[in-house]
């Protein structure tokens, strides 16, 4: 839980894992159980992620890193006080709020917002933003053009072959006109002897 990297480079290949723990009489529900519980959940992730090791790193950077309470919590169990956001470039926190917003709900969209309100207005690059935006649709235009050569390629291609059709087409005709003269001349010298 220290930070999102180390979530990141975490095991995600463990499907199972089970582990004792001595018992402590003063706590009503035991650490054991509630570590026991975290390992289940994070091998459960494993598990339904299958091979795809990325997939189980952002299940679990979301379940862990952008809920707060559930951060909240295992903070407390690993004697960690840190905020997850400090790790986040402030340019990749409006995505990261929407993703929270979808994936946790509207509660935990206004404790991301309460935490990065301040990170959000005063390390906000409009210039950088709006460099970043040019190189998206600079890109995209880029795919076009070159989706727009292939398809003129292509045309040229259709171009030339139907061309040489024609001058098959015409180079017929022109031999079926000689060939018909041909015989009209033989047929005229026939009837002139």
């Amino acid at each position: 839980i220290s930070c999102i990297k180390a979530t990141l480079q975490s095991n995600h290949t463990l499907r199972k894992l089970h582990v004792k723990y001595d018992t402590d009489p003063s706590n009503e529900l035991e650490l054991g159980e509630i570590i026991q519980g975290q390992i289940a959940i994070a091998t459960g992730i494993n598990e339904r992620s299958g091979s795809d090791t990325k997939l189980a790193g952002r299940e679990k950077v979301i379940h862990t890193q952008l809920n707060s309470e559930r951060r909240a919590q295992l903070c407390r169990q690993q004697g960690v006080d840190h905020s997850v956001f400090s790790d986040i470039d402030p340019l990749h926190l409006p995505e990261v709020l929407s993703l929270i917003a979808r994936r946790n709900g509207q509660g935990e969209l206004y404790v991301a917002l309460s935490s990065t309100i301040i990170a959000l207005f005063s390390t906000m690059n409009r210039e950088r933003c709006i460099q970043l935006r040019r190189e998206y649709h600079a890109a995209i235009a880029a795919r076009h053009r070159a989706i727009a050569a292939e398809h003129e390629t292509k045309v040229e291609e259709l171009d030339n072959e139907l061309a040489k059709i024609k001058e098959t087409t015409v180079a017929i005709a022109a031999s079926a006109v000689r060939s018909q003269d041909n015989v009209l001349s033989q047929s005229n010298k026939r009837r002139r002897t």
